[in-house]
């Protein structure tokens, strides 16, 4: 539900400690703020540092879809770069958010040369893999209820409010079915 990445974190930390001067700065987002946006150009690429962010897909209706929630650790902007293409999906702050913000030659660079950076985007992709595999069959599993439940636990966890749009646009409800489970469950 929340997922973060201590060993990229841990890496950039270094990278960052060694003053590679403007190549990687830290940057700072306001709660709601937007970092990415769907469908438009990856003007860099950020790890977050601290904060939790939604990774949503806009729908051509205008409704949105959570794909995840992200933590500190997590690469934003990569994919896009690699592959030269506009933002997949939207990605916006749900907490006050740091970043390491990398500048794209830097990171092309990174690329060619850092071992270290390259099995650890390795370790990510493959993570996201099994993320989205294993939240897939979770679905099939499991009743929407039980998912917002353990949606209720990780928010209570992290001491952050979602809101009921969030909620339902992860679960892939309505508000209004949102709030006949929520009204069940007490």
């Amino acid at each position: 539900m929340l997922r973060t990445n201590q060993s990229f974190l841990s890496h950039l930390e270094k990278l960052y400690s060694q003053r590679t001067g403007e190549n990687i700065i830290l940057e700072s987002f306001s709660k709601g703020q937007k970092l990415l946006i769907q469908d438009q150009s990856v003007p860099k690429v950020m790890l977050i540092k601290d904060g939790i962010t939604k990774c949503y897909f806009e729908e051509e209706n205008g409704k949105e879809y959570i794909v995840e929630f992200l933590g500190s650790g997590e690469i934003l902007g990569e994919v896009e770069l690699i592959k030269n293409i506009p933002c997949l999906c939207g990605i916006e702050a749900l907490t006050d958010v740091v970043t390491y913000t990398i500048s794209l030659p830097y990171f092309n660079e990174l690329i060619q040369k850092d071992l270290v950076l390259n099995n650890l985007l390795l370790n990510s992709f493959a993570e996201r893999i099994i993320n989205t595999s294993s939240r897939a069959s979770y679905q099939q599993l499991y009743t929407v209820e039980h998912t917002l439940t353990q949606l209720l636990k990780m928010q209570s966890k992290q001491n952050i409010q979602i809101s009921k749009e969030d909620m339902a646009a992860y679960l892939g409800i309505t508000v209004r079915s949102l709030n006949r489970i929520l009204k069940d469950l007490k």
